[in-house]
């Protein structure tokens, strides 16, 4: 890794944009994200516990490898890429720019691994996708990942996920490392989703961060496609079908390191309408020499909440529900057999009953001719 100099930054974009001297990560990191690393950071010597896996884990091979059989990032190689590189650092303040490697791969991918010293990949698929202003997002989803100290977990992801291959014959064996493997992909989408705002305070272009996401799920089409069709996909897929659906989400979702494009898409836009977001722009966000006094509480807490938000405000057939059955929504069995069968009829009424007499009535009268309508206790109330 090279230390920034004003040398290393003469190179810097035609347009201006804003530095965020000394920024946290905590600025960026989704909630579900960053009270999950506050914790971690908070254990005492947990890193350390994980670096001492360094023996077992193939970092020094993998270096090795990148290096005698990629192209490493420089003046002299891939220079666009290099002043992309450090002008992402120098905008999010890294102190040290991460030595970045091109690895001829199709398959367009980006990511940052290592444990004393984080590396970035990204593939020749990747490279020959994007343009200038969508890359500039990719390096600065990367760099995002370097700053709030992911790589090291991701890197313990990709070893556990080998093994698992490895030993998935000894009975029992797999199952516990697959339980370790899912609690860190469910981890790492959070990631994704806080690497993803990184990109956007790096590139400070929303359109390129959309139509770089659209590319990834869709090649090199823009022509052919349009952002806010895009985008409602993103609202179709929340909102569609029957708890069965939930289900097959979250089924689909598990083997997953990264959110469903569309999600990410639509995560990103609604991050960038925030007051939080505006906030950071304007030049006021968590600084990095204020990490040690955070409070763990308070960073569960607000993870917290922004579950119950969630939930609340979910589209979702299965959040729906949850968000009804926390509000004390009566005939439970009988909303679980409309959720599952797709009916989903308003068979409250308007007037939500509560009471053991109303509910009795409520079940003789005949369904709704109406179709559906709004329950009562419904997270899109």
């Amino acid at each position: 890794m090279t230390e920034h100099s004003s040398e290393s930054h003469k190179n810097v974009p035609s347009r201006q944009r804003r530095r965020f001297a000394g920024i946290s990560s905590r600025a960026y990191e989704h909630p579900a994200d960053r009270s999950a690393l506050v914790a971690l950071r908070k254990l005492s010597g947990f890193d350390t516990v994980f670096k001492t896996l360094s023996g077992l884990l193939p970092e020094r091979s993998l270096r090795l490898l990148f290096l005698s059989d990629s192209v490493r990032v420089s003046d002299a190689q891939f220079a666009h890429l290099n002043d992309m590189l450090r002008d992402a650092c120098y905008i999010l303040d890294l102190e040290k720019v991460p030595p970045m490697y091109v690895n001829q791969d199709p398959q367009p991918n980006a990511m940052c691994i290592g444990l004393d010293e984080p590396i970035i990949v990204v593939t020749t698929g990747l490279v020959e996708l994007l343009d200038e202003e969508e890359m500039r997002a990719v390096i600065g989803h990367e760099v995002g990942h370097a700053l709030s100290g992911h790589a090291v977990y991701r890197t313990i992801l990709l070893f556990l996920t080998n093994i698992a291959l490895k030993v998935a014959w000894i009975p029992l064996g797999n199952v516990a490392i697959m339980a370790i493997v899912t609690a860190l992909r469910e981890w790492f989408r959070k990631s994704e989703l806080s690497a993803d705002r990184a990109g956007l305070l790096v590139g400070q272009d929303l359109q390129a961060s959309m139509r770089g996401l659209m590319k990834i799920a869709g090649g090199n089409h823009l022509h052919e496609m349009n952002v806010d069709a895009f985008l409602a996909q993103a609202d179709e897929y929340e909102k569609g079908g029957d708890l069965r659906d939930s289900v097959l989400k979250i089924l689909n979702l598990l083997p997953r390191s990264h959110p469903f494009t569309t999600v990410r898409a639509a995560e990103l836009k609604k991050w960038s309408e925030t007051r939080d977001y505006q906030r950071i722009m304007d030049g006021h966000y968590p600084r990095r020499d204020e990490d040690k006094d955070t409070s763990v509480t308070d960073s569960f807490r607000e993870s917290a909440a922004h579950y119950a938000d969630t939930v609340r405000t979910s589209k979702d057939p299965l959040m729906k529900l949850v968000g009804d059955i926390a509000g004390g929504a009566g005939d439970l069995g009988g909303k679980l057999r409309d959720k599952f069968t797709g009916q989903g009829g308003s068979s409250a009424g308007k007037g939500g009953a509560k009471d053991g007499s109303a509910d009795s009535a409520r079940r003789e009268e005949p369904q709704n001719p109406d179709g559906p309508g709004t329950e009562p206790g419904s997270a899109g109330s």
